[in-house]
């Protein structure tokens, strides 16, 4: 008996020490500034040596809320006629779950091929008859990295991207889960805030490679041919690229770009994010930058969060960037989960990637990259409306927290590379 608990206990700590490490490349020193966000070169470098190729061409539409976010999903659900590739983090049962369910279920009964892929943890929460409902009639429904004996080592890798795409043609990517508590339009603590977009043009064929790429990871098999990537011409004026990360492939180069787009901003920085929660590198660059004359506005949530750990480890590293100059908001009325980052009016950043070491390191990630003025401007406004519904966080609320909240962020500090 003292043999097999000491084998099994063994057993558990050797899980653990896989899922908790770090991954294989680590970025250890900062990025120079040599590029503005708006020299050729700096896009030349995002496309050439940090992520897939920029291609014009494209056209995009921000949606907010779940209130414009869903039924624009579900009407391009219910145009396909071709294929529908489905890949999200969150989804639940409920309302909009089976929404999306019946939506899906439609159009396979209808002869489109539907394929959908959801991440095993974060979609725990979800009813097996809701799947068994979709498999059925003959959507395949995968869950990536589900718990089996051999794959113990890849728990703590999920895939937190969120893409749909329709035809090949219409790609949809952002923050939203699949789920009731993105419904409505923020209108109180029930109902959360974000922002999800709609785009069209050649960009899609990267989004739809970024399904495939844990799709073929997790079936073992391909999907082409003119459904899954017709000829895309051109359907805007706007360059992007969609930057994807993952641990078994290239985890650092979400954090690269980030750095990259940090250490080019010449005039502003704005951020909002869900869980900020700055690496020692990160806040260097963001100092540094700071000092030399960036505004750098970051928006996060207030009370209103679904992790308070997330919340209480963050704080703990606010004093330097506060006393940069960095401004902080905290927005007041819900949950806040949008992920926003736009560079000198010019660069935006928008999807799945949260501002944390998890997105980072050991998440899959998906996010696109829009270099455009105009797009930024609509940006730049959205953002600036939740700042209107935020509170200033000071260097002297900092200065004067609780007792209680500063053991809090040491006791939860160990957590740190895991949120």
């Amino acid at each position: 008996m003292i043999i097999l608990l000491t084998v099994l206990a063994t057993l558990v700590v050797v899980i653990l020490l896989l899922n908790l490490h770090t991954p294989e490349k680590e970025i250890r020193h900062q990025v120079e500034h040599y590029h503005d966000i708006l020299d050729p070169q700096f896009r030349r470098e995002m496309g050439a040596l940090l992520g897939p190729a920029i291609v014009p061409g494209n056209a995009i539409k921000a949606l907010q809320n779940g209130a414009e976010i869903f039924p624009a999903m579900l009407a391009a659900i219910a145009a396909a006629t071709r294929t529908i590739t489905f890949e999200t983090y969150i989804y639940w049962s409920g309302k909009v779950g089976n929404q999306f369910a019946d939506a899906l279920i439609e159009r396979a009964r209808a002869g489109v091929q539907v394929h959908v892929m959801l991440d095993w943890v974060g979609s725990k929460r979800i009813d097996e008859k809701l799947i068994d409902r979709m498999k059925a009639v003959g959507i395949q429904v995968v869950r990536y990295h589900a718990l089996r004996w051999y794959s113990v080592a890849r728990l703590n890798n999920r895939t937190h991207r969120k893409v749909l795409i329709i035809d090949g043609q219409v790609g949809f990517t952002g923050g939203v889960g699949i789920a009731d508590q993105w419904s409505g339009h923020a209108q109180d603590p029930d109902h959360w805030r974000d922002v999800h977009f709609r785009v069209e043009g050649p960009v899609v064929g990267q989004m739809q490679a970024a399904f495939l790429d844990n799709w073929i990871k997790t079936t073992g098999n391909v999907l082409h041919g003119e459904g899954y990537f017709p000829n895309l011409r051109a359907a805007g004026a706007l360059d992007m690229q969609l930057f994807i990360s993952s641990p078994s492939g290239g985890s650092a180069s979400m954090r690269l770009m980030y750095l990259a787009a940090i250490t080019a901003a010449e005039r502003s920085i704005d951020i909002a994010a869900a869980y900020f929660i700055p690496d020692r590198l990160m806040t260097e660059e963001l100092v540094k930058v700071c000092k030399r004359g960036v505004r750098i506005r970051v928006l996060v949530p207030d009370k209103h969060t679904d992790s308070q750990v997330v919340r209480i480890v963050s704080r703990r590293e606010w004093g330097p960037l506060l006393e940069s100059g960095v401004e902080i908001y905290e927005f007041e009325p819900t949950m806040l989960h949008t992920k926003l980052l736009i560079f000198d009016g010019f660069m935006v950043s928008v999807g799945s990637t949260n501002f944390d070491t998890r997105s980072f390191e050991l998440n899959d990630e998906a996010s696109l990259n829009v270099y455009d003025s105009a797009f930024a401007a609509d940006m730049t406004r959205l953002f600036e409306a939740d700042l209107a519904r935020a509170t200033r966080y000071r260097l002297e609320n900092w200065r004067s927290r609780p007792l209680t909240q500063k053991l809090a962020e040491e006791i939860l500090l160990p957590l740190r590379a895991q949120l």
